[in-house]
């Protein structure tokens, strides 16, 4: 009969609306697929952290989070004011679990709330500024991002449900004031670039953009280029590339037995300096079997971080390609500090001797005086690298002030870096991107 057969229709369509409801991660304004993603970075002036807004929850709320290049996923402050109508904490052996490679499944004897719920798996949120780590609840939630063409921002998309980790106030200690958790973006099948990629079906790269200054906005792009900055230059063009190296071994401050590292780590091959070959004990440079030793690159660390021989071994060479060159009394953490009057002025910064980085396959990471020399005081200028102690897990940790305003793509289906050299080359920097919308 008609109303039979009306109210079967009827229902086929709350199906397919559950269905679409339930199913689909990402959904957008008439079905727009994104090609690529962004995120508007600043830099944390007292601590130096790179940080970015999130908007996430129902009702939608802007979470300010610190990026962590290596981290393995989102973790959120739950305890404060966490109010969410889509919040879904992932229950024991779900798919969620074994995606995020969760190991654990706990209870939680007080009243349920987001991050306090039972019969959920957990994972271990970590704080890698001041090297804590605790457990938390796996969960997922609505979160809404801009879209990009490369140029501008696009349509703001939404992922419906975005795993990330719940942690607790305490976790936030040594994190740059109102942020209120992590966004981790290394390599596993939960962090931001892995679930973009996934949710809208786009290329699996990401690049990083650091702002030099805390007056400027840097980005990261979800996606494939263009990566395009003032005045059109396409940054995703004429990169560098090297592989991308795994370690077998954690680097997290606690991980389940077996897991690899989700930092990037690259083969540095030698260093020189004005083309001096820095001597070196290069075993340090590769990985051994316990994941101690090679580099990696870190937007924790605000500055490169040298193992003591290496260390040593850099900044006498750069004191003698320049000897002639007085030196000023040094200002911690520095060992090795000029007048900048000495030197000239040229479009990468202050004209010292260029710091090559040897990769695997012969290109080299060249760092300029803009990246390789830290204005400390009045008529004071320090080489931005630091000593890392004898014995460091890892031998050599690219930093934040390394990276700035040089554009650095991880191409993960690729396994390879490419990196730009500094923009200040070009003409542009990692703060001229357009961020106002054309649409």
């Amino acid at each position: 009969s008609k109303s039979n057969m009306a109210s079967f229709i009827s229902h086929l369509l709350f199906l397919s609306l559950l269905l679409f409801l339930t199913y689909p991660d990402a959904t957008s304004a008439a079905s727009f697929r994104p090609k690529a993603l962004l995120l508007q970075v600043s830099k944390d002036s007292s601590t130096l952290q790179y940080t970015t807004t999130l908007n996430q929850r129902t009702p939608l709320v802007p979470v300010p989070v610190t990026l962590d290049l290596g981290a393995q996923f989102l973790w959120v402050d739950c305890d404060r004011a966490y109010v969410s109508s889509t919040y879904r904490p992932a229950r024991c052996n779900s798919a969620q679990c074994s995606l995020a490679n969760s190991k654990s499944c706990g209870t939680c004897n007080a009243p349920p709330r987001p991050g306090c719920n039972n019969n959920t798996c957990g994972l271990f949120p970590e704080n890698p500024f001041t090297n804590t780590a605790t457990g938390g609840e796996l969960a997922s939630d609505v979160v809404r991002i801009r879209s990009t063409d490369g140029s501008n921002p696009g349509p703001p998309v939404t992922v419906r449900n975005f795993l990330f980790v719940c942690g607790p106030t305490s976790l936030l200690q040594g994190l740059a004031q109102g942020i209120q958790g992590i966004a981790g973006l290394g390599r596993t099948k939960i962090s931001l670039p892995a679930q973009f990629s996934s949710a809208f079906s786009f290329p699996r790269k990401f690049a990083i953009c650091l702002p030099s200054t805390p007056r400027g906005n840097g980005v990261v792009f979800f996606g494939d280029g263009p990566y395009k900055f003032l005045l059109n230059t396409d940054a995703s063009t004429g990169l560098t590339y090297t592989r991308l190296l795994t370690n077998p071994v954690s680097t997290a401050a606690t991980s389940f037995a077996g897991e690899p590292s989700a930092e990037y780590f690259i083969g540095v091959k030698s260093i020189k300096i004005r083309d001096t070959v820095v001597p070196l004990n290069t075993t340090l440079l590769t990985i051994d079997s316990s994941g101690n030793g090679g580099t990696k690159i870190s937007t924790v660390q605000p500055y490169t971080v040298l193992e003591t021989s290496i260390f040593k071994a850099l900044t006498e060479t750069f004191i003698n390609v320049i000897k002639d060159v007085p030196r000023v009394k040094a200002v911690a953490p520095f060992k090795v500090c000029y007048n900048p009057s000495s030197f000239s002025s040229t479009r990468v910064g202050l004209g010292v001797p260029q710091i090559d980085l040897v990769v695997d396959g012969g290109a080299a990471w060249t760092i300029f005086g803009a990246n390789s020399m830290v204005e400390v005081a009045d008529n004071v200028v320090c080489l931005g690298f630091v000593d890392g102690g004898a014995n460091p897990r890892t031998a050599i940790v690219i930093g934040g002030y390394q990276l700035e305003d040089n554009l650095v793509q991880f191409d993960l289906a690729r396994s390879r870096v490419g990196f730009s050299s500094s923009l200040l080359f070009r003409q542009t920097t990692c703060s001229n991107f357009n961020f106002t919308s054309n649409f």
